[in-house]
């Protein structure tokens, strides 16, 4: 069985990630973390599919930064730059595709999907430790996974990141502290710059206001609450919505349905 790995600053990605065997289209790698533990910025040959399938995993590309609960999982493409980090304690369960099998070749970055139960069941098969199959089964299955991950859909929410270094610090600190409420004048005091400078480059670089920004991330933080059965009430105070209201009106303008009928859903 997998073991929980030391709260350190930085961990090294799997060495299977990395192995380039057309005869095993499907690797499987298990790997749990403590909260707010991050993996070594990186890039590798291997698609991965990055799933949870307990906690709250952060996913941060060159151009965006995802917040996955463990209803979606991540497509990272093969040779794209990103770093994992834990939201919380986490189980993770990867699938690392070799690069002769091509997978989902309209999308040229990450993505977010939202994980079938069809999909579920093969990563965790896949993931036994000890492995319940001989290599002929685990081959099949990993074609199955393969066939599958192209099924599944995509769940377009992410959240664009900054290059300017006074941006991109006030973004990180704003997803290493998720709960963190502080205004925007503090938030640009600790880069060293004005609001009006921080205003600017947000909507130059992402394309949204600070507080479209901060919104959509709020948003993103409440599916796994809600997924675990939170009340919006309580989710919506969590994440500093002045009302209930105004965050199921702020969810059903991102996602297209009520925070409830999302619960329902999951």
């Amino acid at each position: 069985m997998t073991k929980p790995i030391p709260n350190t600053t930085m961990l090294p990605p799997s060495d299977i990630a990395f192995t380039i065997d057309a005869s095993r289209p499907v690797l499987s790698n298990g790997r749990d973390m403590l909260a707010e533990v991050n993996i070594s910025p990186h890039s590798h040959p291997r698609g991965q599919l990055l799933w949870a399938m307990e906690g709250v995993l952060r996913v941060t590309s060159e151009q965006a930064v995802w917040v996955v609960p463990s209803t979606h999982s991540v497509w990272i493409p093969m040779n794209t730059y990103h770093q994992v980090s834990s939201e919380t304690a986490v189980q993770i369960r990867n699938l690392y595709i070799d690069p002769s099998f091509p997978i989902r070749q309209h999308e040229q970055a990450v993505v977010m999907l939202s994980m079938s139960p069809l999909m579920r069941e093969i990563v965790l098969r896949l993931n036994q430790d000890p492995p319940s199959m001989n290599q002929t089964s685990i081959q099949r299955l990993g074609l199955v996974a393969i066939d599958e991950l192209e099924n599944l859909s995509a769940f377009e929410v992410r959240i664009p990141a900054g290059n300017d270094p006074r941006l991109a610090k006030l973004i990180h600190h704003m997803v290493q502290n998720p709960t963190q409420n502080l205004p925007l004048l503090d938030l640009a005091k600790s880069v060293g710059a004005s609001v009006r400078t921080i205003e600017r480059l947000f909507k130059a670089e992402t394309g949204m206001t600070f507080r479209q920004w901060r919104s959509r991330f709020r948003l993103m933080n409440s599916l796994e609450l809600l997924s675990r059965g939170e009340s919006s009430s309580l989710v919506a105070h969590s994440l500093g919505y002045k009302s209930v209201s105004s965050f199921v009106q702020a969810f059903r303008l991102q996602f297209g349905c009520t925070p409830q009928d999302y619960a329902k859903q999951r």
